[in-house]
């Protein structure tokens, strides 16, 4: 079989938290004859998918590193702390970090945000996963800091969450390789941006070359050649006649001569 009887297909990777279900609708209500296979990867392994031809594009987490990947900012996330529910910290709205000075807050190794200086006490050790935290926040162990979204993900009935007011945020995009920035590529940036199934797919588009438009003659510009022997500059119908109502025998016209008596 060769390359051009291979079917086409498009591959999008997405990082925990992301929910593609949307842009997946659209695609495939707009390239039903091509299949969109969703691979679930990690924070952490999301470029290298894409970078060894993984995925064709992938919803991450941003920074992207611009050196080989294409990148195009979506959205920022609210970040929340992750609490037991009869925790102290229910009782606020919202919380800062400072707030958090006495806790144990639980750092995991698939961590996303970019913390300068991390609220709270260390714990012993790190989780390995953000999943492994909040089984440990369920424990009273600690309390956790995530993307609201994570805290969704691994929702549990004892558990809560709230915002933390000056965390740092973390925000989602959408990345390919610069090199392999195919149709389809960019038929999926066109719907991730919103673009309308008649903006020709959301593909790049080369300036359509201009009309060649028919020469019109300007206003007051070049009258009909008169026929043949008529007389130029006049209309053939300004003789005799030609003004209505022009009577007895104005200037410029001719009226009918008077009978004499």
């Amino acid at each position: 079989m060769t390359g051009s009887d291979v079917s086409p297909s498009f591959r999008l990777a997405y990082v925990p938290g992301v929910t593609p279900a949307k842009w997946v609708r659209i695609w495939n209500e707009r390239l039903p004859d091509v299949p969109l296979t969703l691979v679930a990867v990690s924070a952490a392994e999301a470029f290298d998918v894409l970078r060894d031809g993984g995925a064709d594009a992938g919803f991450v987490r941003l920074p992207v590193d611009r050196t080989d990947l294409s990148a195009i900012p979506l959205y920022t996330e609210t970040t929340v702390v992750v609490i037991p529910k009869d925790h102290l910290v229910t009782a606020a709205d919202e919380v800062s970090a400072e707030d958090l000075a006495d806790e144990i807050v639980l750092h995991p190794l698939d961590d996303t945000l970019d913390w300068e200086h991390r609220p709270g006490r260390p714990a012993n050790e790190r989780p390995a996963t953000t999943a492994d935290a909040v089984e440990l926040v369920a424990a009273g162990v600690g309390v956790l800091v995530v993307p609201q979204s994570l805290a969704r993900l691994h929702h549990r009935k004892d558990l809560t969450y709230r915002p933390v007011s000056d965390a740092p945020a973390s925000r989602v995009a959408l990345s390919w390789p610069q090199d392999a920035t195919t149709d389809l590529v960019e038929d999926f940036i066109g719907i991730v941006r919103g673009r309308t199934v008649n903006s020709s797919r959301g593909r790049r588009q080369e300036p359509a070359p201009e009309k060649s438009r028919s020469k019109r003659p300007e206003s007051g510009g070049a009258r009909r050649k008169p026929a043949a022997g008529k007389p130029a500059g006049k209309s053939p119908r300004s003789g005799s006649g030609g003004a209505k109502g022009a009577k007895g025998g104005g200037k410029g016209g001719r009226g009918k001569p008077r009978r004499r008596s």
